[in-house]
């Protein structure tokens, strides 16, 4: 059987049509949701990846979800099944989550903090984040998709164009967010304990493993999925 993916099609598009090649993607650090409407190649060059090892690691692993798919294919969902999807997913997960990791950061510097300068950036980088993703999901849930249901009742231009209108800094804000959570990964050791840690230092660390998965799939169905979407309904 020919292999479905290969190396010049875009690293969303990929995600897209194979989901859980977004898991396969992060274990080689490849960006798929701030840097998904890029050819892989760009990130396999950029990273010096082994091509042929990547490739085949992910078209094996779309065989066998080829053979059992239960995952929905957001590509082809409503946009109103999309934008349900993040709020009651991902919005739900922030709102509840984001304060969590805040009180136990706090705890493990306060703890720890001598012992392990890093906590101290950590504190910082998670502190900004969180205040980030707040006004993040903020704008989303007052602007853009009110205005997209509005769309979707009215079939109006001027509610499309206020919700295409807002996606440029809601993109930028997904890159700052990428961004930090890529330094947070880079400086905890992806999200590794050392040694003299106690359960609620390992705790946190499994919490912000969490929330970078859950915050890329996110932006993934946002950036690579619904956005482009919007785009061209205005564009028609």
């Amino acid at each position: 059987m020919m292999n479905k993916f290969n190396s010049t099609q875009k690293i969303g598009e990929i995600v897209n049509a194979f989901p859980k090649a977004a898991d396969i993607f992060k274990e080689y650090r490849v960006d798929f949701c701030c840097g998904g409407n890029r050819p892989l190649s760009e990130a396999i060059n950029e990273q010096n990846i082994n091509e042929s090892e990547l490739l085949n690691k992910i078209n094996s692993e779309y065989k066998i979800y080829e053979a059992n798919a239960k995952d929905k294919n957001w590509a082809e969902a409503l946009t109103s099944e999309i934008i349900e999807q993040i709020l009651n997913k991902h919005h739900a997960y922030l709102w509840s989550e984001l304060p969590k990791i805040s009180k136990l950061s706090t705890t493990i510097l306060r703890v720890h903090g001598p012992h392990y300068p890093e906590l101290s950036k950590v504190h910082k980088l998670f502190s900004t984040l969180k205040m980030e993703l707040e006004e993040h999901l903020t704008k989303e849930e007052t602007i853009q998709y009110p205005a997209i249901k509005d769309y979707e009742k009215t079939n109006s231009q001027s509610d499309l164009k206020k919700a295409v209108d807002i996606i440029d800094d809601l993109e930028s804000e997904h890159t700052n967010a990428g961004d930090i959570l890529k330094e947070l990964r880079k400086i905890t050791n992806d999200f590794t304990m050392p040694e003299g840690g106690c359960e609620t230092f390992d705790l946190t660390y499994q919490k912000l493993h969490e929330l970078e998965s859950d915050v890329f799939q996110h932006i993934h169905l946002e950036n690579n999925i619904l956005f482009p979407r919007l785009r061209n309904l205005l564009n028609k």
